[in-house]
């Protein structure tokens, strides 16, 4: 079993992040390692150049990053931890594999569509290209398995797409076809003020979010000001019904405590938000820092931290090798 994921490297990294993905990927990178196989995480730093970047914000960003993840969990002895631009064969995978795709597949993308919609001969070629880049990335690896949400799933169908295309058109069976990993638990964690948006580090508020830094008393305090209404808890998720902010905040207990969401209801249905929100900043609390405190430790040394980039680099290369040599040769760019 091998498994490839990517993040893009933005700095503030909030609850959502941890809850809808990193926290997956610790759990994933365990049974994995623990069924013999390997998990390979990178911080997609080429796929950021296709929107405007500061290149200091990049470059600190994806130490950050990467800190991150260190602080929530992934362990480099159980998975291979790098960033995407210092293994050279993805960009050189994605050249190759531009030649196997089609603009129509591409046309059809759906983030494509919704850009191409709005400003479409504004983005950047890096942009409707992109998903090419995301094949290379998991296709370079041979991945049996790509965690992946509702919203991604057409993508790796179309790296299946290029990896069927790509063996047929040189009578090769180079390239596995990777099977999506859907995460039913996954939870979709929402704005603390609006809970019809996600959490998101773009929200001007900073009430809207819990980043990973907060201090234990804006944990508190912001967990306190959310959004809620006045009716107590019902005694099952069901029963809340169109009641949005009431949702996300059991939603966010339940993914916090590892328990299902009618687990929280069968503990605190019939009482309000005045008893709810302070076992919620508890929980949060305890969960919370030692991220936050790992996190400071890790970011107080960020040469180590892009020293194990570097270190995860190398054993990325050594798995990408093979394949590119494969390629290379089916393709005839080796004489």
């Amino acid at each position: 079993m091998r498994v490839v994921s990517g993040i893009q490297p933005t700095g503030n990294l909030h609850l959502g992040n941890y809850l809808g993905a990193i926290k997956q990927w610790v759990t994933m990178q365990d049974e994995v390692a623990d069924a013999g196989g390997i998990s390979l995480f990178f911080l997609a730093d080429l796929h950021a150049l296709t929107q405007p970047v500061v290149p200091e914000q990049l470059a600190a960003n994806t130490v950050e990053m990467a800190a991150a993840l260190l602080a929530c969990g992934i362990d480099p002895a159980k998975s291979v931890l790098f960033n995407q631009a210092r293994v050279p064969a993805h960009s050189e995978l994605a050249w190759i594999l531009n030649g196997t795709a089609r603009m129509g597949w591409l046309n059809r993308m759906t983030q494509w569509k919704d850009k191409a919609g709005k400003d479409g001969a504004g983005q950047s070629v890096g942009y409707f290209g992109y998903p090419v880049l995301q094949a290379a990335d998991v296709l370079l690896y041979k991945a049996s398995h790509v965690p992946v949400g509702e919203d991604q799933k057409q993508h790796l169908e179309l790296a299946r797409d290029i990896a069927t295309k790509f063996n047929t058109d040189f009578a090769v069976d180079l390239f596995p076809l990777p099977e999506p990993m859907v995460s039913k638990a996954a939870p979709r964690i929402m704005s603390l003020r609006d809970a019809s948006a996600k959490m998101s580090k773009s929200d001007p508020s900073d009430q809207s979010r819990l980043n990973l830094t907060d201090s234990d008393d804006a944990i508190v305090q912001k967990l306190k000001k959310a959004k809620t209404d006045a009716e107590p808890l019902p005694a099952s998720f069901a029963e809340l019904g169109e009641r949005a902010e009431a949702r996300n905040l059991v939603t966010i207990y339940a993914a916090l405590a590892d328990c299902s969401t009618d687990d929280v209801m069968r503990d605190f249905g019939g009482r309000g938000f005045g008893q709810f929100k302070p076992a919620l900043a508890d929980l949060a609390v305890a969960k919370l820092a030692p991220i936050r405190t790992a996190l400071a430790t890790l970011l107080a040394d960020r040469a180590a931290v892009s020293d194990a980039l570097v270190a995860g680099a190398a054993r990325a290369s050594a798995l990408a090798a093979p394949t590119v040599a494969e390629v290379q040769r089916a393709i005839g760019l080796q004489i």
